[in-house]
């Protein structure tokens, strides 16, 4: 099924993306995530798939949430119990965390029940052994994610954040940052380009972003004619995830 989206004009001073087109996907999903030319996803039910092909293959295991990018690819159960793909297996490595999300230099970006920021390193996430040590970051957040030019969150009141020069070695970087806006969840893809829903299940684009200017400058609001609750972004194309768990891939000529 082959879609394309039109445009309104919004009077809130947020702009509105040009005409791009959708494509809905076979399936259901409950998150998505899209790195390093792979997209992985889980069900309502933790089953996990892999588009490959133009069609999802499960893969076995379960989780609540998936991530795919540089440093591989991780998940986390309804337990909080943290696994990632080794020799083509699950394999579990210490710690708890509710998200994760693999799309930093091969570090490792995550949080906990709690909130809590935790960030693995490089030499953690290459290594083979299960035994790992975590390193704590400053503030709290419900999601966080991290891209080449910096790491994206947003707190439990929907506040965004932002930190650059991440070092995949110390995790650290920059001061935290708050961008304007709210978000209920953001992404950062592979090559560096933000995504994020808000609670309104709309769909923003970050524009501007850069070496120069990694904070970027604007929100651009895709407008879908829909509500949405996930969002991710690789090699061109947006994946949203409706709030019924249908599949749409967009292509974001931006």
């Amino acid at each position: 099924m082959l879609f394309v989206v039109s445009l309104l004009l919004l009077c809130t001073g947020i702009s509105v993306s040009a005409d791009f087109q959708c494509t809905l996907i076979p399936g259901k999903l409950r998150q998505i995530d899209a790195g390093a030319g792979e997209v992985y996803g889980v069900n309502d039910n933790d089953d996990i798939f892999r588009w490959v092909e133009n069609n999802w293959k499960n893969i076995p295991g379960k989780l609540i949430h998936v991530s795919v990018g540089p440093a591989g690819v991780w998940g986390v159960n309804r337990a909080n119990n943290i696994y990632k793909i080794q020799d083509n297996e699950w394999m579990s490595v210490s710690g708890l965390l509710k998200q994760v999300d693999a799309g930093g230099d091969k570090f490792l970006g995550g949080v906990n029940a709690q909130d809590n920021i935790f960030c693995l390193r490089q030499s953690c996430t290459v290594s083979r052994s299960s035994s790992v040590s975590w390193t704590q970051l400053q503030e709290d957040l419900k999601y966080y994610s991290c891209g080449p030019m910096g790491c994206w969150g947003v707190n439990s009141v929907n506040n965004i954040y932002v930190r650059h020069n991440v070092n995949p070695t110390a995790c650290q970087g920059t001061q935290w940052q708050q961008v304007g806006g709210n978000l209920v969840m953001v992404e950062v893809g592979t090559d560096g380009s933000v995504y994020g829903v808000n609670a309104a299940g709309n769909v923003f684009r970050r524009d501007g972003i850069n070496a120069c200017t990694p904070i970027g400058t604007s929100w651009t609001q895709l407008d879908l004619c829909a509500t949405f609750k996930h969002v991710t972004y690789d090699n061109g194309y947006v994946w949203i995830l409706s709030t019924t768990g249908d599949i749409y891939r967009c292509a974001d000529n931006k």
